[in-house]
């Protein structure tokens, strides 16, 4: 029978070569353990059927690098999940925008009444007219904010724990809070008796106006006399009546920039109604991951995204899926497999490049859940089992250096042990 030998056969002790077989037969059940790994296999890319036939060797280097065990998924990239925007004032709808349109701050998303409705980022919607001065809260604060990054001066803002005079609002002629800021007078009125009496009938009492001091609160803004000032300025310029007073419906509140979805409005319809759905316009992936599968990932980890183009991306995780969904396909009746839960784990992707040309497309997105730094590494295919347990590398000379291994990637082992270096040549399948 012939057999292959390499020219160091001479010099290898049998013990060595002995080994050598056991850990070639042995290997099948090591890589067979490691996730992702490739079982080492003949030259013709077929298994080896004969437990006594000798694997072929090679040489391969001892490398220091960063290993990391990574899993990729598909998913989908496109917008945020579509949000409905519904009127808040009385009017007709006079003006909307067209599918697919982005709105900044400040400019226009619809027109009630021929009057701008326009954009205000925030995370509180103007709950109540803002119309006295001295007034607290987190929707003046919105209002403030937005008048200052648009570059109107707005004065200074009292800090959170000072405390602010709080005026009345302006009353109209029926005691009721007004807008215009008119205050309605009563006027003494002639008696109907007939007679000598003369004399005048009392007065109805204008209601007294008084004033509270209240705190200002963390996170809340104040209605100053510079802001209703600012307000003013700003109405004038986008076109809305210059009263410095704020109403319900006047902006609409949201997160940031918006891109224009489905218009379900049409002009001459009332405005206190859907009008349209907006999303954010930042790039997002959503991704379905086994629920056993997210202990890793977390808020802010970053991320490989594949396009279609095969150019990637790097993203960064935006939300990990609190609710499980099942996502079991096919047979509701009770009578097919397990449960597939799974969560929703968001993505975020920079809109540049191949990115911004894509409105909805399949990704693959490659989580990494552990990464070890500088560790010496070896090809899975130069571990060999040995007999009394435990692995072990080979020298070309046949000398053995037992090892521990650490982390499984990508074809490749974590391995320490004493005399092994990085640059050393050890024995491996091929």
């Amino acid at each position: 029978m012939t057999t292959t030998s390499d020219e160091n056969d001479d010099t290898r002790p049998r013990r060595g070569k002995r080994r050598l077989k056991i850990g070639a037969v042995a290997l099948v059940g090591v890589t067979a353990a490691a996730l992702g790994v490739t079982v080492w296999q003949d030259g013709n890319a077929t298994p080896s059927t004969t437990a006594g036939e000798s694997a072929r060797v090679a040489t391969a280097t001892v490398t220091r690098t960063d290993l990391s065990n990574a899993q990729t998924l598909s998913g989908t990239l496109g917008y945020s999940k579509a949000a409905p925007v519904k009127g808040a004032k009385a009017g007709l709808v006079t003006w909307l925008p067209a599918p697919g349109a982005r709105v900044t701050r400040g400019h226009t998303l619809y027109k009630v009444d021929n009057v701008p409705v326009p954009v205000f980022y925030g995370a509180t919607p103007l709950y109540r007219t803002l119309n006295a001065r001295g007034m607290t809260g987190p929707d003046v604060r919105v209002v403030a904010d937005n008048l200052k990054r648009l570059g109107y001066d707005i004065g200074s803002q009292p800090a959170a724990g000072t405390w602010v005079t709080q005026h009345p609002a302006p009353v109209d002629e029926f005691g009721t809070a007004d807008a215009s800021g008119a205050k309605g007078t009563t006027e003494d009125g002639v008696s109907g008796k007939t007679g000598t009496d003369t004399t005048a009938p009392a007065a109805t009492p204008t209601p007294t106006a008084t004033t509270t001091s209240v705190e200002v609160k963390e996170g809340d803004g104040v209605l100053t006399a510079d802001l209703v000032a600012a307000i003013k300025r700003w109405q004038m310029h986008v076109g809305m009546p210059a009263t410095g007073v704020l109403g319900i419906g006047d902006v609409v509140v949201q997160s940031g920039e918006v891109r224009v979805g489905a218009v379900q409005a049409q002009t001459g319809d009332d405005a206190n109604g859907s009008l349209m759905t907006v999303s954010s316009t930042a790039k997002k992936v959503s991704v379905p991951v086994d629920a056993t599968g997210v202990g890793t990932m977390a808020r802010g980890n970053r991320v490989t995204v594949t396009l279609p183009d095969n150019s990637t991306v790097t993203g960064t995780i935006e939300a990990v899926g609190a609710t499980a969904t099942d996502n079991t396909d096919g047979d509701t009746s009770g009578g097919g497999g397990p449960a597939q839960l799974t969560v929703t784990v968001t993505v975020r992707v920079p809109d540049t490049g191949a990115v911004a040309k894509l409105t909805s497309a399949p990704v693959q997105v490659a989580f990494t859940s552990e990464t070890r730094k500088g560790v010496l590494v070896v090809p899975v295919g130069a571990l060999l089992a040995l007999s009394e347990g435990g692995y072990a590398v080979q020298l070309p000379g046949g000398r053995l250096i037992a090892v521990r291994t650490g982390m499984f990637a990508k074809g490749l082992v974590e391995v320490t042990g004493d005399g092994l270096t990085a640059g050393l040549k050890v024995v491996t399948t091929s």
